[in-house]
């Protein structure tokens, strides 16, 4: 199958997650959706097998920009990419929303983070951990696992 066909398969999967995931959070099977089946199965499945199917195809490493810069030229690397932020944002996007909801805060405060991790990630995963922090002081300094 195509890169192009696994990125547009993929990013519509995910996109699906998160209309669940921010629709429907506390339905009982959405954590097992967002987390089980789609972060963890579809995505790093399709991740394992994008990569495994490279490993020797294409140039590059990890220890420099250039180096990476040389494995993203790789269609087939560079979609793999793709969805590892595809995996990685749903499922800091279901923690969070597990997180509020076992805080008590509203899912309406915590709505604009979830779009902020969808989009930009870091940047929306940030946003709530201050969210977080303001709404329960003193939380964010211990482990938001437990």
């Amino acid at each position: 199958m195509e890169p192009s066909l696994i990125f547009k398969i993929t990013s519509n999967i995910a996109l699906a997650g998160w209309i669940l995931l921010l629709t429907f959070p506390k339905w009982k099977h959405t954590k097992s959706i967002t987390i089980g089946v789609l972060s963890t199965l579809v995505f790093g499945g399709t991740y394992t097998v994008l990569l495994a199917g490279s490993f020797g195809k294409t140039q590059g490493n990890f220890s420099s920009l250039e180096g990476v810069q040389l494995l993203f030229q790789n269609p087939t690397v560079l979609t793999a990419g793709w969805i590892h932020y595809l995996a990685f944002d749903l499922f800091i996007g279901t923690w969070e929303s597990a997180d509020a909801e076992k805080l008590g805060i509203s899912r309406w405060l915590i709505l604009p983070c979830q779009i902020g991790t969808f989009l930009f990630g870091p940047m929306g995963l940030l946003a709530y951990m201050i969210l977080r922090s303001i709404l329960r002081k003193g939380i964010s300094t211990k482990n938001p696992f437990v």
